[in-house]
């Protein structure tokens, strides 16, 4: 079995930050591509970032330049730094990640959520 399991979500001012963090646990084999979504009521789930497993990464337009993914492979865990943050950023946020076990050479997992909501 595998688990992503996501913390570091909150409330927050606008104008401030967040970190949050997925954890990978399980018989894990190989991770290739990790990201993060969102989901805000009443919308569908669109990407936030990716990193591949070298490093590259990928950024939605409406988060370039406040948001950082990145990636510790020997944990393995997943990060988004979260700056200048704004109203419209609240949105409950998955962690996804592409797996390999014995059981699977690869396959989508996702995280159970953390709720970020932005607001003064």
């Amino acid at each position: 079995q595998v688990q992503l399991v996501e913390s570091g979500g909150g409330l927050v001012q606008p104008g401030g930050s967040l970190r949050l963090s997925c954890a990978a646990s399980g018989s894990i084999l190989r991770i290739y591509n990790m990201g993060w979504y969102r989901q805000a009521p009443g919308k569908e789930r669109e990407l936030v970032a990716t990193i591949a497993s070298g490093g590259t990464t990928n950024y939605a337009d409406s988060v370039k330049g406040r948001f950082t993914i990145s990636r510790d492979n020997a944990k393995p865990t997943l990060h988004l730094q979260m700056n200048s943050l704004k109203p419209e950023d609240t949105a409950i946020y998955y962690c996804n990640a592409e797996i390999g076990t014995n059981w699977l050479p690869k396959y989508q997992y996702w995280g159970q959520g953390t709720q970020v909501t932005v607001s003064s």
